[in-house]
């Protein structure tokens, strides 16, 4: 039986921000938003939707809720020590200018983390690392580069010290570090993606689209990609049909185009 609230609110989100939640699981986005919007008061999804319009504030908690901002910087370290150390002096052996993306960014600690790890193999001067999400206020915070002390639950000591200044119980960025990092807006599956990467990041995004979406997202990843490039997904994204996308796995969630 068809929702007609929910279509009704799929089809007003989807004028008002570009966002097509039709793309995502149904039944684990109805959940997380009917939990959102019972919290607020609200009783149904029209009522939720007339809220949304005139409150500024419920639309950017709307859209956090909506895009599962849960980020941490080094989020699974031992991924992003092999990225360290085995991936990127690959990669760094062909081009001293790598070109480098991390896509649905959140919040800002995967880019941030990714520009750290690279001022260990290359000057600042030359680490540019492109950064998109589809959601202004998440983009607007990361810009900020201000966080709270359990989003560095996994940050190495060292780093800690030299690219992070503390204030209160927060943690901001070192402006040198927010220098190499270009954020924009981007919807990955209605956008055009750029080309000729050397490493694309996506990690812990893929799992809330569906299997067409997804199939769909792999293509465009892949042809966004270097031959040789890599494609870094998170820890519950392990892709089985790698072939099928031009994909060779060279170690457990990063996958190098053919």
């Amino acid at each position: 039986m068809v929702d007609q609230d929910y279509e009704l609110f799929i089809k007003n989100i989807k004028e008002k921000s570009g966002i097509d939640l039709s793309l995502y699981k149904e039944a684990q986005m109805k959940r997380r938003l009917i939990s959102l919007y019972e919290k607020r008061g609200f009783s149904s999804f029209s009522e939720f939707y007339g809220g949304i319009s005139k409150q500024n504030e419920l639309y950017f908690e709307f859209l956090d809720r909506m895009t599962i901002n849960v980020s941490e910087f080094y989020r699974n370290y031992k991924r992003w020590q092999v990225l360290e150390e085995k991936i990127l002096p690959k990669l760094l052996e062909k081009n001293a200018n790598l070109k480098v993306w991390s896509a649905a960014c959140s919040t800002g600690e995967e880019p941030y983390t990714i520009a750290m790890i690279l001022s260990k193999l290359l000057p600042l001067s030359k680490v540019k690392v492109l950064a998109t999400d589809i959601d202004e206020n998440v983009i607007a915070r990361a810009k900020l580069g201000i966080y709270p002390e359990r989003s560095l639950n996994e940050v190495p000591d060292d780093i800690k010290r030299k690219y992070f200044k503390k204030e209160g119980t927060n943690y901001i960025v070192n402006e040198d570090i927010k220098k190499t990092v270009t954020f924009k807006k981007q919807n990955l599956l209605s956008d055009p993606f750029d080309s000729n990467f050397d490493l694309i990041v996506c990690r812990n995004v893929l799992i809330y689209f569906t299997e067409e979406a997804k199939e769909v997202l792999y293509m465009k990843f892949s042809n966004a990609l270097k031959p040789n490039g890599v494609f870094f997904v998170g820890s519950t994204e392990q892709i089985f049909n790698a072939d099928r996308f031009n994909f060779t796995s060279v170690d457990t969630f990063f996958y190098q185009k053919k």
